[in-house]
């Protein structure tokens, strides 16, 4: 059985748009397919591998994400853990890929290879393309509606 599971989509907006709703955590809960997020507080845009924002789970959980991949406009993974204790070893990740000047092909990938929480192994299976999907979709919603407002 795969652990890796993974969705993309080609959004109409340059690459640099869109990096700035997933780099930047207080837009998350914007676009979060799976509905898990609440909140992150502002100022706490990724600008680094070793940076760490903080999120509020719709069900009052705290995480903090540790971001272990980083390139600016291009790429960002973390993986999230319970304040002050160990990852427990699963993976978001996002790509993007520009097309032309308007297009970006954005990838979005949830890796639990080393998800070793028996707990966790539910969520994780629940955890498929189509809820990656989900948060493609509106993400790109989201720039659309935002673009109209600004045309």
């Amino acid at each position: 059985m795969t652990r890796v599971v993974s969705a993309g989509l080609d959004i109409a907006a340059p690459a640099a748009v869109i990096f700035e709703l997933i780099a930047d955590p207080a837009q998350q809960p914007r676009w979060d397919g799976n509905e898990n997020l609440r909140e992150a507080a502002a100022g706490q845009r990724v600008r680094a591998v070793g940076d760490v924002f903080v999120t509020t789970l719709t069900t009052g959980g705290v995480r903090e994400n540790h971001v272990v991949e980083f390139a600016e406009g291009r790429r960002i993974a973390w993986r999230p853990s319970e304040p002050g204790r160990p990852q427990p070893g699963h993976l978001w990740r996002w790509e993007l890929e520009p097309v032309d000047d308007g297009n970006t092909r954005v990838t979005h990938t949830y890796d639990w290879s080393d998800l070793t929480d028996e707990h966790r192994l539910v969520r994780a299976r629940a955890t498929t393309a189509g809820k990656l999907r989900a948060s493609l979709d509106r993400l790109a919603e989201l720039i659309q509606r935002e673009r109209s407002h600004h045309d």
